[in-house]
């Protein structure tokens, strides 16, 4: 099985900034290393994860360690009311063929 290596960010942001939050939030640049990224929202808004996959531990750190990242996350900064982070490897599940669902 194929090991991933995943960055996942919860934030809660102010109310009513969820648009503003948005555009400060993509990196003006692709990542290097990064291989795909997604985004959540809750349906008030105020909730935003967004899990990354990367090639390595040390591409995502070298990204986290970079100016334009130093920027992007300046620019969030107004926005963001609470924030939690953390770096994961695992891989994709298999689920059992015939299960409810």
């Amino acid at each position: 099985m194929e090991e991933n290596f995943v960055w996942v960010t919860a934030r809660r942001i102010r109310p009513g900034t969820l648009d503003d939050f948005e555009t400060a939030w993509r990196p003006a640049t692709h990542p290097r290393g990064m291989r795909r990224a997604f985004a959540y929202w809750s349906e008030d808004g105020q909730e935003i994860t967004g899990v990354s996959f990367w090639d390595s531990k040390e591409m995502c750190d070298a990204w986290r360690a970079s100016e334009p990242e130093t920027q992007r996350r300046a620019a969030m900064a107004p926005y963001v009311v609470e924030e939690r982070e953390g770096f994961y490897r695992g891989r994709q599940l298999a689920i059992p063929s015939g299960s409810p669902g």
